[in-house]
């Protein structure tokens, strides 16, 4: 198993479906089928079956999956941090950590996006790793959410969740437990962004 290579299919995979949908998974596709590992093989199975989705629905389907459920959010501070000041710290974290490895992420969208962090850590295998692994229990979170509401898309977090050091939360009650108690931070003189409109997932 290559780690980068999960990674960074699963950041192309869990970007929202445009009309360059069908291209995208043929290119994911094509990095992968070389590469080993049961990871590999979720994704793969991931791209077999939105291959054989119209595009337009498809895009239904994301937009249902993970803009109208507060459990299925793909911001991973909102699982730590909620709509709290402290959530505007943990973004500026994101950002500083990101320069100081040479990467400015597009300004339109929110650092703690899942599939720019996976991007990143596709760029910077071990300091984007150690990232994934401190937000390990929002994505483990997000795993849960979308393996209760059969989504394919739980393939692709689970096959991240499995590059990861270390073992993953038994259950969805385990995860939110670690979520509470959030990554290490240190919030001298970090200025917030302005709080998600999301509220702490329950």
């Amino acid at each position: 198993m290559s780690r980068p290579v999960v990674h960074q299919a699963a950041a192309l995979l869990l970007g929202y479906p445009d009309e360059d949908w069908h291209a995208r998974l043929r290119t994911v596709r094509a990095a992968l089928e070389p590469v080993p590992g049961a990871e590999i093989g979720l994704l793969l199975a991931f791209c077999d079956l939105a291959g054989e989705q119209d595009p337009l629905e498809w895009a239904a389907r994301y937009v249902a999956t993970f803009d109208r459920s507060r459990r299925r959010c793909l911001y991973l501070t909102y699982y730590t941090d909620g709509d709290t000041r402290r959530r505007g710290a943990a973004l500026a974290r994101l950002k500083a950590r990101y320069r100081e490895h040479g990467w400015q992420p597009p300004e339109d969208e929110l650092p703690d996006f899942l599939p720019l962090m996976l991007e990143f850590a596709a760029r910077a295998p071990e300091a984007g790793t150690r990232l994934l692994t401190e937000y390990r229990p929002g994505l483990e979170l997000l795993r849960f959410a979308l393996a209760a509401y059969h989504s394919p898309y739980a393939d692709i977090v689970e096959a991240v969740c499995r590059t990861l050091p270390g073992r993953g939360p038994d259950s969805r009650k385990e995860a939110l437990a670690l979520a509470r108690t959030g990554p290490p931070t240190e919030t001298v003189g970090l200025l917030p962004y302005p709080p998600h409109r999301q509220e702490t997932p329950r």
